[in-house]
């Protein structure tokens, strides 16, 4: 189904499986005619994929916040790929009833207790060999929430055949939702669904005000910019164990001035046209350095005095408490602008081939304003207004971040209810 073509008869359904939810899975089953004693009530989440970019690591606390929200009586366990780096202690502070699965044995005890296994967002059916390994060994449901897919991979065909046996796939971008549709993709229920970072409500405000007062960042009053290279240099970081690639490297060389002259050239007009300071922040670990080189160092010397250049990496609750002081985000990234708006505040993207179709996604919220494709030229040049308009009326961009937050919350609303549904449906 495409995206926003729901009748009225469907839409009430999940109306009703939205506001029963709220009432607890025993009441919603008990409205719906189901019994109460058959309700499913553990899940198996699969996420947490990585913890050197926050984005990755939001995916999880997002999903768990809804959940919270719309299925606060289904018990979660957790079966992460990483949560290390403090990761696991954020998460257990947020969610001290959740239960994360360690080791063999307690995997083993998850497949047994579990009843339905839900595959996290990601940039790809991240789990595929996990999805089928719970197929094989327990023959119970699963679905999977807010991915994009691509059919540049090998074993696409395989993927397909995974998410054609899912109760549900929701795609976090119309495009991925076009593809499956277009490759026989045969899931019942396909539809868009939002990233699950956007529900990420993570904070670690302690450290974000000592950040901010230590330079002199006032709330309101700067600009969040992320820069990025078009391939992630995994290479750099230590923990990843990656080989040069070269191919990728020598890509990155090519277009590195060109992805981040519109930021640098925004930056300089922010801060002569407008009160507003800058800071300059990473979403992954490698992104430190790329700010200081491509932005910071390239700066003129009277804009530098207003522009904070954050030099290290940071977790995602230090990381959307800095955000929600913000007055708005402008960047190559895409997690950090889901985290923005999905807390009311601002957010630019700027996008481009390698990074898959999930930056259409802002059209799919209808915030197409705020994306810029860098592979095209003539899109460049809305950049630099579109961040001072943000600088220069605060109050407006958030009544626009509002529209775009407001379907969001409809599709989350919607989209949990189908899950409480397929939950308890044999």
């Amino acid at each position: 189904m495409k995206i926003n073509e729901f009748n009225d008869a469907r839409v009430s359904r999940r109306s009703l499986f939205a506001s029963a939810t709220k009432l607890g899975l025993a009441s919603a089953l008990g409205g719906l005619g189901v019994a109460e004693d058959s309700a499913p009530r553990r899940l198996l989440l699969r996420s947490s994929w990585q913890t050197v970019n926050i984005g990755d690591i939001a995916h999880t606390p997002g999903v768990l916040a809804l959940l919270e929200k719309h299925l606060p009586e289904v018990e979660v366990r957790l079966w992460p790929s990483k949560v290390d780096n403090g990761v696991e202690e954020m998460l257990t502070r947020r969610f001290p009833k959740l239960k994360i699965v360690k080791g063999s044995e307690d995997l083993k005890k998850a497949f047994e207790a579990c009843d339905f296994l839900l595959h996290g967002s990601g940039p790809s059916l991240v789990a595929e060999k996990d999805v089928m390994k719970w197929s094989a060994a327990t023959g119970k449901p699963y679905g999977v929430y807010g991915i994009t897919i691509t059919s540049a991979a090998n074993s696409f065909p395989q993927t397909i055949q995974v998410l054609s046996g899912a109760r549900f796939v929701f795609f976090r971008d119309s495009v991925s939702l076009a593809l499956a549709e277009k490759s026989g993709c045969t899931c019942p229920i396909m539809e868009f669904g939002p990233d699950g970072a956007f529900a990420t409500d993570l904070r670690d405000d302690e450290k974000a005000n000592a950040f901010l007062k230590s330079n002199g960042l006032e709330e309101g009053k700067f600009l969040c910019c992320i820069p990025r290279l078009r391939n992630t240099p995994y290479w750099l970081i230590p923990s990843k164990k990656a080989a040069f690639d070269e191919k990728k490297h020598a890509r990155n060389e090519a277009m590195k001035e060109h992805d981040h002259l519109a930021l640098r050239q925004s930056i300089v007009e922010v801060v002569r046209q407008t009160e507003m300071k800058v800071l300059i922040c990473p979403e992954d670990r490698t992104q430190m350095t790329v700010g200081k080189e491509l932005l910071y160092d390239r700066l003129p010397d009277d804009v530098k005095s207003k522009v904070v250049w954050r030099p290290d990496y940071w977790l995602t609750g230090e990381a959307l408490s800095t955000y929600v002081r913000s007055a708005g985000l402008f960047g190559n990234e895409m997690h950090s602008p889901i985290m923005c708006i999905g807390n009311g505040i601002p957010a630019i993207v700027c996008r481009w081939s390698e990074q898959t179709s999930k930056g259409i996604m802002w059209r799919d919220i209808g915030l197409g304003d705020w994306l810029f494709d860098l592979d095209q030229e003539s899109e460049i040049k809305g950049i630099l207004p579109a961040v001072l308009a943000i600088a220069k009326d605060p109050s407006a961009a958030r009544i626009y971040a509002a529209k775009g937050l407001e379907k969001v919350h409809q599709r989350q609303s919607e989209t949990m209810a189908i899950l409480g549904r397929e939950m308890v449906r044999k």
